[in-house]
């Protein structure tokens, strides 16, 4: 069973190479997060760099399992119209979509809400949002069109193969407890050559986030993340990079991203 130990080893093998780090331990309150030091925060783009996948699925029900296993309708069903990362972090996104973004693009971001945090001039075809509050997503100026659906309940995508040319999701990875599926259902709707771009940060709700989230760090959460492109058998090789705007004094920001393969 690949556990977190496995993870730690995993980690420390191929991106601390004559280095040593030191993990905060698996018991540690849900959801806490100890802060990287600069030797972590340089480290972060190396995680996928060599990743050395376990030959199968190595992530068992129990790891995506939650505190709280009642209906997200429920916990979404009131509006947050706030930004669940800092401002500096926030700019930052939208300094990366500026160019990960092209004029024309299709795009679909999913666990949306009233910002996308998209750059005020992009000028995209059809941005279509898919996420859990009718009110949030209305408020989204940014939406062509939105779409309300609980991706915990369904994981299957409500739009044709090949629709977008990029898909985004902002740090909501962690609160799929089907990832795989939702992972493979973003190849099913990207075109050829099209790219996901999930932003991650070091904030959540813990009794939403699955369990192997709370129990790992912003390190681990490259690897994991990535490891679902890898498994999906979907994507090309993903990649990370780290944006976070003041390291050590702001919100991190990572960015992993990957490809669809072509057909």
């Amino acid at each position: 069973m690949f556990r977190y130990t496995t993870l730690t080893i995993l980690l420390v093998s191929q991106v601390a190479s004559g280095f040593t780090l030191q993990l905060p331990v698996p018991s540690r309150a849900p959801g806490f997060r100890f802060p990287l030091t600069w030797p972590l925060q340089s480290m972060a783009e190396k995680v996928l760099e060599a990743p050395k996948w376990p030959a199968e699925w190595p992530y068992s029900e129990q790891d995506f399992s939650r505190m709280d296993e009642s209906s997200d309708a429920i916990f979404y069903d009131t509006p947050r119209l706030c930004y669940h990362i800092d401002d500096a972090a926030v700019s930052a996104l939208t300094k990366f979509y500026e160019e990960a973004l092209e004029e024309g693009d299709d795009v679909l971001d999913i666990c949306s809400s009233w910002v996308s945090h998209y750059p005020k001039e992009f000028k995209g075809g059809n941005v279509v949002g898919l996420g859990m509050n009718d009110y949030e997503l209305s408020e989204n100026p940014q939406l062509s069109s939105y779409v309300v659906k609980d991706l915990n309940e369904d994981p299957v995508f409500p739009f044709e193969d090949a629709s977008f040319d990029k898909v985004t999701c902002v740090v909501s990875i962690d609160y799929l407890n089907k990832p795989l599926e939702v992972v493979k259902e973003i190849g099913r709707v990207l075109r050829p050559g099209g790219k996901c771009i999930l932003s991650m940060s070091n904030r959540c709700f813990p009794t939403k986030a699955f369990q192997i989230w709370l129990q790992t760090n912003d390190l681990e959460h490259i690897f994991i993340a990535g490891s679902f492109f890898h498994y999906s058998g979907m994507f090309d090789p993903p990649s990370c990079k780290d944006i976070s705007p003041n390291p050590g004094m702001t919100d991190p920001l990572f960015i992993v991203q990957a490809a669809r393969k072509a057909d």
